[in-house]
């Protein structure tokens, strides 16, 4: 049988990884494919010749729309990033009946809905798993190997860079921007770091996550996202002695009244494995009904990881080509008339934990206002710590970790807090998850 003909749209980092992964173990994925594949185009306007050796037999151009129209290929491997011309290549592909695999999340997150049911419409199948923590397989996971269950919550650390800086940050107590400084300079973050500290770029994937999770259509509007930018490394450490670790979290979770979609940083008890995730590495957390937690580790970035996952939705989708696309697996796990339009609870009405510090004046009476505030609200008091004051200070730290909340009423107690005459400057918070199993 003739190999199947692949267009490759993109020869950076991972685009290099894909022609050379797929060129390496070229055997051992036609035995499992069923035929081979070769990318014989690609699009691209500059590239390392040098670190991909099979370069020479590919045809490169540098107009991508001539690789999308190009009869001879079947499929389309998208790795360009961005939202455009990724989405006028991807929609152009498709209607040109092509199978499309991409790694682009911000594409899926953003305008998935179209790309899909374009794809439905044609007959052809889009694939995305290298766009969620690189070469794990978390979407096949949840996708098919996890089918059976009614999945409850997920969890995950899945952008490498803000992970790398936490870390750095509790095992060396340094500064936010140090760190990042050290990231930029070791290639794990981008001369403009926003989308990663900003947790743009977690958000994403965590829309993808939780449509995948609760047949929900993809919203990414609706997906809370918080940085790490105001850490300090204090905060850190008083997490340390509490018996937690800070970590940039990922979390959707499917409640009675609807939807969490959040990114931001979250105190996580020290024993979770989740907890233990550290540098680089991406983990996801998945708790189904049947199942119980399940958690999925790896590395989230990187040239061949992220063209592990690529090579193997090449190799899904050749398998699936003459099936019939009415009984391939759904894009999002549900079949298109079955996504559910649940409500996706905002902020305010999102139940969580927290870890509070304040910085207050050392005097008499100052605990039993603070307490008295929080009870009115209905807020419980988990643990306190008081540090002491520097040498000849007035001031201490006070650090409070609560019981579960609404947050719109610790939002109305933390501003009631500040207002004191006691309590110096603004209440630093951290939601806080148990993550139990």
């Amino acid at each position: 049988m003739e190999p199947v003909k692949v267009g490759l749209l993109g020869l950076g980092t991972v685009g290099g990884g894909t022609v050379n992964v797929l060129t390496r173990n070229a055997e051992e994925i036609a035995r499992r494919a069923g035929r081979g594949i070769q990318i014989t185009h690609a699009a691209a306007r500059q590239y390392n010749a040098a670190a991909i050796p099979e370069i020479g037999r590919i045809d490169v151009c540098d107009d991508a729309f001539a690789v999308v129209d190009n009869p001879e290929l079947e499929i389309i491997v998208e790795l360009i990033g961005g939202y455009s011309p990724a989405r006028e290549l991807v929609l152009r592909a498709i209607e040109n009946g092509k199978h499309v695999v991409t790694a682009n999340k911000a594409l899926i997150a953003l305008h998935g809905n179209e790309i899909f049911a374009a794809a439905q419409a044609k007959g052809v199948t889009v694939a995305f798993e290298a766009a969620v923590a690189g070469g794990i397989p978390i979407i096949k996971a949840m996708r098919e190997g996890l089918a059976a269950n009614r999945i409850q919550w997920v969890a995950g650390i899945i952008n490498g860079t803000g992970n790398f800086i936490l870390s750095e940050m509790r095992d060396k107590g340094r500064e936010f921007a140090d760190v990042l400084a050290e990231a930029q300079a070791l290639g794990y973050a981008e001369a403009d770091p926003t989308f990663d500290v900003e947790g743009i770029d977690a958000a994403h994937k965590l829309t993808i996550l939780a449509s995948i999770a609760f047949g929900i259509p993809l919203q990414f509007d609706k997906t809370y996202t918080e940085g790490i930018t105001r850490i300090e490394p204090q905060d850190v450490k008083y997490a340390e002695s509490l018996g937690y670790r800070i970590k940039h979290l990922g979390i959707a979770r499917k409640t009675e009244n609807g939807v969490e979609m959040r990114v931001h940083p979250t105190l996580v008890p020290e024993r979770r494995l989740l907890a233990n995730v550290n540098g680089v590495m991406n983990a996801v957390l998945v708790k189904g009904d049947a199942v119980g937690p399940t958690l999925f580790y790896g590395a989230g970035a990187g040239a061949e990881p992220t063209a592990s996952a690529v090579v193997a939705d090449l190799v899904d989708v050749v398998r699936a080509l003459t099936t019939d696309p009415e009984n391939r697996v759904p894009h999002l796990a549900f079949h298109p008339g079955e996504l559910s339009d649940l409500t996706i609870l905002s902020m305010d009405k999102v139940e969580t934990a927290f870890y509070l510090r304040l910085t207050v004046v050392d005097e008499p009476g100052v605990m039993a206002r603070i307490a008295g505030i929080l009870g009115d609200a209905g807020i419980s008091i988990e643990a306190i710590q008081q540090k002491e004051p520097a040498m000849g200070g007035v001031e201490i730290s006070l650090i409070l970790l609560t019981r579960r909340v609404i947050e719109g009423d610790m939002m109305r107690a933390i501003a009631q807090i500040e207002k004191l005459d006691s309590v110096a400057g603004k209440v630093v918070y951290i939601r806080v998850e148990h993550l139990a199993g």
